[in-house]
């Protein structure tokens, strides 16, 4: 998975990464390194994604229900200096 940087209309700086829960990939793992990303910076380097959000919990919001796949519905937070939204349809997006 490779990240894709995009320029907003106000100049910002953003990476968005379509995730795939199919994968072994957690989660937050792909959170963490789409904010490395965004900050060109080495994973290692950031803080642990779980000072700033139940990273338990953003795993479970995001699994798939009884009936199938999450359709709808998002969570954003601040991480490392970057408003993160991770989307329901697999799309994260970390604006710098």
């Amino acid at each position: 998975m490779t990240p894709t940087r995009l320029r907003t209309d106000e100049g910002e700086s953003a990476v968005t990464v379509q995730y795939d829960r199919s994968t072994d990939d957690p989660l937050t793992v792909v959170v963490a390194d789409a904010v490395a990303t965004a900050r060109g910076v080495d994973v290692t380097e950031l803080e642990t994604l779980h000072d700033a959000i139940d990273t338990d919990a953003l795993e479970r919001l995001f699994e798939p229900h009884a009936d199938g796949a999450r359709t709808r519905g998002s969570v954003t937070f601040e991480y490392q200096g970057c408003l993160v939204t991770v989307g329901a349809d697999g799309e994260i997006r970390v604006e710098t």
